[in-house]
């Protein structure tokens, strides 16, 4: 058409003029001519045989027309047929052309159209061809392409095209085709790529064009131009092809067999280009280059996405499992040995990424028992390359969710088969892949030590079963020795398998071959680190590395149990070489030595005195010392800026990985990526701590954490910032593109790549110091980071070891969720306000994260505590909260204000509160705030920095109580609308605190435990009012007399729970509890010790509550026979105050004071010791109460007092008044306070008394001279023991027996009754301590008169040597004065002059003193047989004197 167009120009005669167009010229002649049908039908003719003969096909079917207005519509000029025949090409020109030009040629048309249409093409393809080859079109041959495929299109439809014909062209110009044009031809449905491939013959040209077409589209395609979905859109057709045409059944969807050649033909170009893809990464390619992204390119076309078209799955997974083998099977050129030393560099994170990423694509389609079972299958049957096979395992078991379980399971059915069959195949293969597995981590797979010794340490191993096994298993390690590394070895030497005692020959051999081994790799077992983790795979460290490690952990283990560890105790012993050519030298690195001795210098000095370190090294490193300090402080910081392991160039790796990181965390599509680069992490991570390779146990030993003063290495604070940092950073990151429950799994490899066992207490401690030492200055995204990273711990917390903390908290293994719960206390405003945002954020992210899980998760990743001190806080904070939530906006998620730039912390907890899944969340048990926790967080608060005022603390306190948690039921943590269960559940809480605190804190004040615990004072105001309430309120009904006070029932409940022994322990720990329950009597009115009468009756108050605490607890921690003042006073105020609302008081008093006597004599006698402090107070009360006297029994005390008084006086001392031991009692006590030293005027001033009363006295005596002994601030023992000897000189002398009070007991109701609850029981026990105290002081005459002296004497000896053993003795001696009791030296000279004495004394014992001496014999065997001897010796000879009279024998 072009030509005809310019030969049509070239004849024009007015060529300068106006060009007039083809249809006026035609125009002119017909108006020239005569109009009629036959002219018109003529010229038609004419103007075709014109055109026809000029005609060229091939220039004709490549014709592209222009814009409408210049177009020459020949259509209406040419067709035979009028104009609606224009889109009938049979009758059109280009059909008329092909049809004459066939008829010419006697060919078929539609073969003569296929060679035309074929001809275009290849001209089109031509037209830019050209270095370098190209497969895509240019915009210019698309177009014209376009218009050609038009064509060709019509005449398929009219039937005038031969798509076989077709072909066969196409075959003859295959070089000269674009792989575009081709997949356009199948696209517009010209011809299909399937014909084109069946049509050619050759079919290894074939397979060699294709698959150099399909590398250049895998180039171009990741180049940046504008038509790469083009490229990706080709490709993917062109794979789709070729995986269904060569993995597809014998018979296709048409029910046609399809040919065995095509399938080849397609498989082979499929696996050519994974071949090549394998070989450009063995060459190692640079990412980025243009090799790399063509690998990258071809491997992407294995996502899920490429085969949506294909509705059957078998194809794609045949060739997916064909993959895999060819994969596998890439190249064996490497042999088992090969593996075993090499299978270290080809773990997860340094096998190529685009290699695991497309094993991850393998894994996709494949099940894991398909995809185990496919590599068991390969294994058995074809050479494999070990490399890419070990890579491929450690893929599995990084990315499949139960990869543990289905290896485990795989290595035991190799194992099994190994030893049924002997193959050793199986052997090899079992190793490599548990190797292999272990290299990724016990997260992934346990160590290669505890995978070892689990398997072949106990008798239920596979090598247990018979010595066949036993020699099969022994020769294979024995085989592997020659290419074993060293870390295997040594696990093989520390944790051998498990032999029979017979057969221990073989065990021998083995670790003598192993250890040979070792030498020749110069690594020594003896050598080896005390803290030296076997699990690791990674090369042996050298000697002073991992000494330098040891002597950290070492240390670290010394400041957390004050002790040796066991560990360096082992190493003096045991491994002697290394203790002192390594370990000491390490840790006796001369320094400048503390003022104050730090943690090593402890150690040092501890290990000196237990004889651990050689005088002569000792003496050279405190020379060495002295001489450091003389050195340049710069030298010193230099030498310390030092750091092993860690310079800037690993942790320029590992910041550059970690911002890779961000990167793929911010894009939806590199989800799958994320696994492969925390691999990468991990790796870099452990470069630069300077960890082995496996260094990733988090199980085992507890993190011992310093909560007060956490410490870090300067290296270590950099690594945790950084991860730290980078963690917070791609939270922000990715919450700002998709919500946390859209984020995908990196959070969680994240944390679990920081959960590792060296790097897990850094982290802690890091956390520690920004939490509760720094906290005030964290930025929003740090808080919201570090609590999503808080729910991560959590999510792992059973993976995670324990947390052992130190003080201030108790020394106990903490999950790591709950150690939270301590890093964020809620004392002053500042702290409560991280707590209130921690919280908030932590919750939020739970969730949102977890949000379509189940609750079990959300409890495993949030400790409790933190829930609850949320609910806390924000009823504190916001007054809006303590009304129940009226409304809840759907559509607001508590996460949303947590990502906006400037967080509004008060919105985000507000809309945190009002979401129905934390309402529900709150009513699960365990996590909604009781008002037990109520009272605990709110103890915590230090008033003095509280955020709410004292009336805002007041009027919050008064909501809580009364409005929230007093109505509320019990189940929900409430008190059933019961005042005295909320005052008890208030006092067992207080307890609790006081007693945590004062022990957390180390407080030696006593004093200061309910005024200085902080936060305490207003609950315990809190506490007084509701006693008041409680005793003001209505009575009972029906006037039932009252229970008892609720507080003595939680006192009684707490001490019952307490251990009862008499060791120091248990001793102190029940002092301090009575203290607390002492201080919060006091702090109460004093009514509550005493119940108050009714005034219609004449009855006592009731005190059996307070009697009953007296004598079973008060009474044992009482000092010499009395209580303190304090409680005393209490006690006596409450008496009056009751008496003074009953109808007679002084009744009331004489009835109360008067059961006092029988029930709780120690009340009576703490009255005489107190009564020159006590009897104004009385005074002064009662006449506030009453006009008359002081009621009788309150006189008798006062006549006791004054009795005492004149006995000291110059005077003759008036009648004792009753009852003896009253007047006995307020005579010691007026001794006592005298001071005196001799009483012998005193004792005469008592004669004509009555015999009770000296008795008493000499009662009293004894427990003050056991007081002396045991209380430091006691009088001095001296004193007491001379106060002792003359009062029983006076009973002597009076021949009064005062051995009945070594005989106490409580059946005896007049006499043993009453003293015994007036002594405490340690005092009772210790009375043989006394009585041999006083041996020097005996009239051993006169005693042998008593019928009881024997058996008082052989008890109380008896009691002592059980003392003695039992160590209570020590704390006599202890406690006592250290020059007052020189003459009775320690516990053994008064046990040896006791013995003595009863050796000599027996002999002389007359027969009534053997009448009940059964049972003292009986237990006199075990103590001292000696003394039994004597005993049966002398019993034998009074019962039967016959015996032992001289013969007669004259």
């Amino acid at each position: 058409m072009s030509a005809f167009r310019a030969r049509d120009a070239a004849s024009d005669p007015g060529h300068g003029s106006r060009r007039r167009a083809w249809a006026e010229l035609l125009a002119g002649r017909v108006k020239r001519q005569k109009s009629g049908p036959e002219g018109e039908q003529k010229v038609r003719e004419s103007a075709v045989r014109l055109l026809r003969s000029h005609l060229n096909l091939g220039d004709l079917v490549l014709e592209v027309e222009g814009p409408p207005h210049k177009q020459l519509c020949l259509s209406r000029l040419i067709d035979d047929d009028g104009p609606v025949a224009h889109t009938d090409l049979s009758s059109s020109l280009i059909g008329s052309a092909l049809r004459d030009q066939a008829a010419q040629l006697g060919v078929p048309a539609a073969v003569l159209s296929s060679q035309v249409v074929a001809s275009g093409l290849v001209r089109v393809c031509e037209a830019d061809a050209g270095p370098p080859p190209k497969v895509l079109l240019t915009p210019d041959q698309r177009k014209k392409l376009s218009s050609l495929f038009e064509i060709a299109q019509k005449l398929l439809a009219q039937s005038m095209f031969s798509r076989l014909s077709f072909c066969q062209e196409l075959r003859k110009v295959q070089n000269s085709l674009l792989l575009e044009a081709v997949w356009r031809l199948h696209v517009q449905n010209i011809v299909s790529l399937q014909e084109l491939l069946e049509s050619h013959a050759d079919s290894q040209a074939m397979v060699a064009w294709l698959s150099r077409d399909l590398r250049l589209l895998c180039e171009q395609t990741e180049a940046p131009c504008q038509h790469a979905d083009v490229a990706r859109a080709m490709l993917a057709d062109f794979v789709q092809m070729l995986v269904l045409r060569g993995f597809q059944k014998n018979v296709d969807g048409r029910g046609t067999v399809e040919p065995e050649w095509m399938s080849q033909v397609a498989v082979a170009v499929l696996d050519r280009m994974l071949a090549s893809a394998l070989e450009a990464l063995a060459a190692g390619i640079q990412e980025g280059s243009i090799a790399h992204k063509a690998v990258s390119c071809w491997f992407g076309v294995f996502s899920g996405h490429v085969y949506r078209s294909i509705i059957s799955t078998e194809s794609p997974k045949r060739f997916f499992c064909h993959t895999l083998t060819q994969i596998l099977t890439h190249k064996p050129v490497l042999k088992v040995s090969d593996a075993v030393q090499m299978q270290r560099e080809w773990s997860f994170a340094r096998t190529p990424p685009l290699l695991s990423g497309l094993y991850r694509r393998l894994f996709v389609i494949l099940s894991p028992e398909e995809l185990v079972g496919h590599l068991q299958e390969v294994l058995e049957t074809q050479e494999v390359n070990w490399q890419h096979v070990l890579s491929c395992v450690s893929t599995l078991v990084i990315c499949l969710p139960d990869a543990q379980q289905l290896v485990n399971g795989w290595v035991s059915r190799l194992l099994a088969h190994a030893f049924e069959s002997g193959d050793l195949d199986s052997m090899v293969l079992a190793f490599l892949v548990a190797r292999q597995a272990a290299l990724e981590g016990p997260a992934a797979f346990p160590s290669y030590a505890a995978w070892f010794q689990a398997t072949f340490g106990s008798t239920r191993g596979f090598h247990s079963c018979s010595k066949k096994a036993l020699v099969f298993l022994f020769k294979f390690l024995s085989d592997l020795v020659p290419f074993e590394g060293p870390r295997y070895l040594q696990v093989h030497i520390l944790h051998p398998p498990l032999v029979p005692s017979k057969y221990r020959a073989l065990l021998t051999d083995y670790v003598a071959l192993a250890r040979t081994r070792l030498a020749d790799l110069k690594v020594s077992i003896e050598n080896m680190g005390l803290y030296e983790d076997l699990s690791s795979t990674g090369d042996v460290t050298e000697p002073h590395c991992q000494t330098s490690q040891d002597v950290e952990k070492a240390i670290t283990v010394f400041e957390h149990t004050g002790k040796i560890p066991a560990a360096v105790l082992e190493a003096s012993i045991f491994r002697r070489s290394y203790y002192l050519s390594h370990f000491l030298p390490a840790l006796l690195t001369p320094r400048e030595l503390p003022r104050v001795p730090d943690s090593r210098a402890a150690l040092i000095e501890s290990l000196r005195r237990a004889d651990k370190i050689p005088p002569s090294l000792y003496s050279t490193y405190r020379q060495a010392c002295s001489t450091v300090g003389e050195k340049k402080p710069e030298d010193v910081a230099s030498r310390r800026e030092l750091e092993p392991s860690c310079t800037e160039e690993p942790l320029g790796l590992l910041t550059t990985a970690l911002q890779e990181l961000r990167a793929s965390v911010t894009d939806p599509t590199q989800h799958d990526a994320l696994l492969a680069q925390m691999a990468v992490i991990s790796e870099r991570l452990h470069s630069a701590l300077g960890l082995g390779e496996d260094d990733s146990d988090i199980e085992g030993a507890p993190v011992q954490l310093s909560v007060r003063a956490p410490k870090l290495q300067p290296w270590e604070q950099r690594v945790v910032d950084l991860l730290l940092t980078s963690f917070c950073q791609n939270l922000m990151a990715a919450s700002s593109v998709a919500p946390p429950d859209r984020q995908g799994p990196w959070a969680a490899h994240f944390v679990r790549t920081l959960c590792r066992r060296r790097l897990l207490p850094a982290l802690l401690s890091r956390l520690c110091q920004l939490l509760r030492h720094q906290g005030p200055s964290l930025s929003a995204s740090h808080v919201v980071g570090l609590a999503a990273l808080a729910v991560h711990l959590g999510e792992s917390r059973s993976a995670l070891p324990e947390v052992h903390v130190g003080p201030p908290t108790p020394a106990r293994g903490l999950p790591v969720p709950e150690l939270f719960d301590i890093l964020l206390p809620c004392r002053t405003q500042e702290s409560s306000a991280l707590c209130l945002k921690f919280c908030t954020a932590a919750i939020s992210y739970s969730l949102c994260k977890f949000s379509s899980q189940s609750r079990d998760i959300l409890y495993s990743c949030l400790s409790p505590g933190l829930i609850k001190k949320f609910q806390f806080l924000v009823f504190r904070w916001f007054s809006e909260t303590r009304d129940p939530p009226s409304w809840e906006d759907p559509a607001s998620s508590p996460w949303r204000p947590l990502c906006l730039p400037s967080v509004d912390w008060q919105r985000a907890a507000l809309c945190l509160w009002k979401q129905r899944t934390l309402r529900e969340l709150l009513k699960q048990e365990g996590l909604h705030l009781t008002y037990r926790d109520w009272l605990q967080l709110e103890l915590e608060i230090q008033p003095e920095v509280d955020s709410l005022s004292d009336t805002e603390r007041q009027a919050f306190h008064q909501w809580a109580i009364h409005q929230h948690f007093l109505p509320a039921p019990s189940a929900t943590g409430g008190c059933d609308g019961d005042l005295a269960v909320a005052c008890t559940t208030l006092v067992d809480v207080l307890m609790d605190f006081c007693q945590s605190s004062r022990s957390y804190d180390h407080s030696e004040n006593s004093d200061l435990v309910l005024g200085g615990c902080t936060g305490n004072r207003d609950i315990f105001s809190r506490l007084q009012e509701m006693a008041a309430d409680l005793e003001q309120g209505p009575a009972p009904l029906g006037h039932a007399a009252p229970r008892g006070h609720f507080l003595f029932g939680v006192f009684c409940r707490r001490l019952q729970a307490l251990a009862r022994g008499w060791d120091v322990a248990s001793r102190l720990q029940r002092q301090q509890e009575l203290l607390m329950c002492k201080r919060i009597l006091l702090g109460l009115p004093p009514s509550v010790l005493v119940g108050s009468p009714r005034l219609e009756q004449l009855a006592a108050p009731d005190c059996s509550d307070f009697f009953h605490l007296v004598n079973s607890e008060l009474r044992n921690f009482s000092h010499d026979g009395a209580l303190t003042h304090d409680i005393t006073a209490h006690f006596f105020r409450g008496l009056l105050n009751a008496c003074s609302r009953s109808r007679d008081p002084s009744l009331a008093a004489d009835l109360t004071l008067t059961a006092c006597q029988t029930q709780c004599p120690l009340l009576l006698t703490s009255a005489l010791l107190w009564w020159p402090h006590l009897e104004p107070e009385l005074h002064r009360r009662w006449r506030r109460c009453s006009q008359s006297p002081l009621p009788a029994e309150l006189q008798r005390l006062q006549e006791a007092q004054h009795f005492a008084g004149s006995v000291l006086s110059p005077l003759a001392a008036p009648p004792a008044p009753g009852p003896a031991w009253l007047c006995a009692a307020a005579l010691h006590f007026v001794i006592r306070r005298a001071g005196k030293e001799s009483v012998r005027r005193e004792l005469g001033q008592l004669d004509g008394q009555g015999e009770e009363l000296l008795v008493f006295l000499f009662f009293f005596s004894l427990m003050g001279l056991l007081s002396s002994h045991l209380t430091p601030q006691a009088i001095g023992s001296l004193k007491a023991l001379n106060v002792c000897a003359e009062v029983l000189g006076c009973l002597q002398r009076k021949r009064i027996s005062w051995l009945l009070l070594f005989q106490l007991t409580e059946t005896d109701a007049s006499l043993g009754r009453t003293l015994l609850r007036l002594a405490p029981d340690h005092h009772i026990r210790l009375l043989p301590v006394a009585f041999y105290s006083l041996l020097s002081y005996f009239d051993e005459d006169a005693l042998l008169q008593e019928d009881a002296f024997l058996h008082v004497a052989v008890n109380m000896y008896l009691k002592l040597v059980g003392l003695f053993v039992a160590g209570e003795t020590g704390a006599v001696w202890t406690l006592a004065h250290s020059g007052d009791l020189q003459a009775q030296g320690d516990p053994v000279s008064l046990i040896t002059n006791a013995r003595l004495f009863l050796l000599q004394l027996i002999p002389r014992c007359p027969k009534r003193s053997f009448s009940d001496m059964a049972e003292l014999l009986g237990v006199s065997a075990d103590c001292d047989p000696e003394v039994r001897a004597a005993l049966l010796s002398r019993r034998q000879a009074v019962l039967d004197p016959d015996l032992y009279q001289e013969p007669r024998l004259f």
